[in-house]
């Protein structure tokens, strides 16, 4: 797989977020063929719910595409390190890779504070980060220094 292509489709769905004053985190589902069956991107502030993050709206579409809440040979893309909630969705969707690009040292839950990853829930994910990372970093370091400038 051309695991920036599939970065930068998640990036671009990071770039609407941020077109909306979302966090711009995006990502994107892909099946053991190739094919993108899952799109989502934050929205919390929209939706003003605190789970509305890319990753659970990717793997909602994802589920509903293939009509089961098994991923099993899915790969997750996303441009921010997963939090505890989403990997917990990403473990429990069974899913089996996980590529992201910037690390979150907030909340980041593939190592960066705890690798729930590494835990054992009875499958695998492979994790990899750093896809892209410096692009999906300086989308959200952009952002952020333009809502502080904002006053927000």
């Amino acid at each position: 797989m051309d695991h920036e292509f599939y970065m930068n489709l998640a990036l671009d769905l990071a770039r609407e977020a941020a077109g909306d004053d979302e966090t711009p985190v995006g990502c994107v589902v892909v099946d053991v063929d190739g094919a993108v069956i899952g799109r989502g991107r934050n929205r919390r502030e929209k939706e003003h719910c605190a789970i509305a993050h890319a990753e659970i709206e990717a793997i909602s579409e994802a589920c509903r595409a293939v009509g089961d809440w098994r991923l099993d040979g899915c790969s997750l893309y996303v441009t921010l390190e997963p939090c505890p909630m989403c990997a917990g969705a990403i473990i429990m969707s069974r899913i089996h890779k996980v590529f992201y690009g910037a690390k979150d040292e907030l909340t980041g839950s593939c190592g960066s504070v705890i690798n729930l990853f590494m835990e054992s829930y009875g499958q695998s994910t492979q994790v990899t980060g750093g896809v892209l990372a410096h692009d999906c970093a300086v989308l959200l370091t952009d952002f952020f220094r333009a809502l502080r400038g904002r006053g927000k």
